[in-house]
């Protein structure tokens, strides 16, 4: 098998990027040289189980017997597929199941996890509950990161770049984002339009705007970071003037500067240009002060079914001291805090801590306090806890903090992970250190993308 060749076959199942699994048959031959065996696993964007498909190899491997390719026809559709929403869809890299139904997107991912567990000797008969789908698959999205462009006319966007590469692809239309974002996004567009602003090469290191950040509230409120990779921006304020003069709805504007050349999107240095620098949002029943840094789930509906159910898997008592490491604004912890007597929550950056301590105050949660620094030493200067929450980034927590959260003794652990592999890890390591997991809830944060968050409840055994 070789590039450019034509192959038919039939997807099995899809891959955690979202693409078609399939076999082919044949001789392979890698990078132009030898044979490298016969028949190779084929990955195929675009395409879905059972679907008969004819695609053309595009590369492979030169390491093992696998290549990726790209449909040209489809003899037999899936039930399943169903007409995208976006007019982005196939070239936008962000929601690549979008053409997969929604009910079906969600038994895939539920599939999924239950063969990831069953993987695992030590999680034999753990119980995988029903995935939890979110409340409407589209305009979910509470936060917008665009990246200003030009198309190949040299018209202004803001999108996002495409699959595998810097080509920025418009998101005008994006029926991901909630209505607000995307109708700021395109008054914004305008405006720097107007102020002929152009948007920062990382090629040619020309350019003024980097990205810009767009996060909607419950209320519909909107706060808008612009970010630089200088920190001169002469017509910054009067770009934030005109945007909320047309957008009463956009309550503050942030110029955040980014000089680096990393993949991060924000700086650590950011001023305000206009308004407020933060917005106060709504998970379930508690108000949150969130900043234009601060991390929060971006599906807000479903963030509140699985705060829900951390409370009510862990049934504190009105006695129990919680702990909450990685809280970021404090969502877990005030959801917990008016059913204990004391909430401690525990976050590595210090500007979500703040955040914190603002929604405490929003909530009027005198039983919690929130501190900064290492999980692990943290925890560690915590004494003791009758539940502990674990809501790490995707990779997991580190040893020490396992080990840490294990030291308190704690009656109920929670943990929410976004990323199933290194939940199952983790969970193995707790089992050695004598804590057993009761059951396992798959939630649906981000429909139409193959991530999957997931809500392990362990006992001390």
């Amino acid at each position: 098998m070789i590039t450019g060749a034509e192959i038919r076959v039939t997807v099995t199942d899809l891959d955690d990027e979202g693409s078609g699994i399939a076999s082919a048959a044949g001789p392979v031959v890698a990078g132009g040289g030898g044979a490298t065996g016969s028949g190779l696993e084929v990955r195929i964007a675009g395409v879905l189980p059972g679907e008969d498909v004819t695609a053309r190899i595009d590369h492979v491997s030169n390491h093992r017997p696998l290549a990726w390719a790209t449909f040209q026809t489809i003899h037999a559709l899936s039930p399943d597929r169903v007409q995208p929403a976006c007019v982005a869809y196939g070239r936008c890299g962000g929601c690549v199941l979008q053409h997969y139904d929604y009910r079906a997107q969600v038994a895939w991912k539920e599939q999924g996890l239950r063969r990831q567990v069953a993987a695992h000797p030590v999680l034999a008969g753990v119980r995988v509950g029903p995935a939890v789908s979110s409340p409407d698959p589209l305009r979910y999205r509470n936060k917008s990161k665009l990246v200003a462009g030009t198309e190949r006319d040299g018209r202004f966007i803001l999108g996002a770049y495409a699959a595998r590469s810097h080509d920025v692809i418009d998101l005008a239309g994006c029926a991901i984002a909630e209505r607000p974002l995307d109708e700021v996004a395109t008054a914004l567009r305008d405006v720097l339009v107007a102020h002929d602003v152009v948007p920062y090469d990382e090629r040619s290191l020309t350019g003024t705007l980097r990205h810009v950040v767009l996060r909607a509230s419950a209320a519909r409120e909107v706060l808008v970071t612009l970010v630089t990779a200088a920190e001169a921006f002469a017509p910054g304020a009067a770009i934030a003037a005109a945007l909320r003069a047309q957008r009463p709805d956009v309550l503050g504007v942030v110029h955040n500067i980014n000089p680096t050349r990393g993949n991060a999107i924000l700086g650590s240095a950011e001023r305000a240009l206009a308004g407020a620098q933060s917005l106060e949002d709504q998970i379930g029943g508690v108000r949150l002060s969130v900043s234009s840094q601060a991390f929060l789930q971006a599906n807000r509906a479903v963030a509140a079914l699985a705060y829900r159910a951390i409370a009510d898997s862990a049934a504190p008592a009105p006695t129990d001291v919680v702990v909450d490491a990685y809280a970021g604004v404090g969502g877990i912890a005030l959801t917990l805090a008016p059913r204990v007597a004391r909430v401690i929550g525990i976050e590595e950056h210090a500007a979500a801590v703040d955040d914190a301590v603002a929604s405490a105050a929003l909530n009027g949660a005198m039983n919690t306090a929130f501190v900064v620094g290492d999980v692990a030493d943290r925890l560690a200067g915590v004494g003791r806890a009758n539940v502990v929450v674990l809501n790490p980034p995707r990779k997991g927590c580190a040893r020490a903090v396992l080990a840490q959260a294990a030291a308190l003794a704690p009656r109920v652990i929670a943990y929410l992970s976004c990323s199933p592999d290194s939940l199952l890890r983790d969970l193995e390591i707790l089992h050695a250190l004598g804590y057993h997991t009761r059951d396992i809830t798959p939630f649906d944060m981000l429909p139409h993308t193959p991530h999957l968050e997931a809500l392990a409840i362990l006992d001390r055994a």
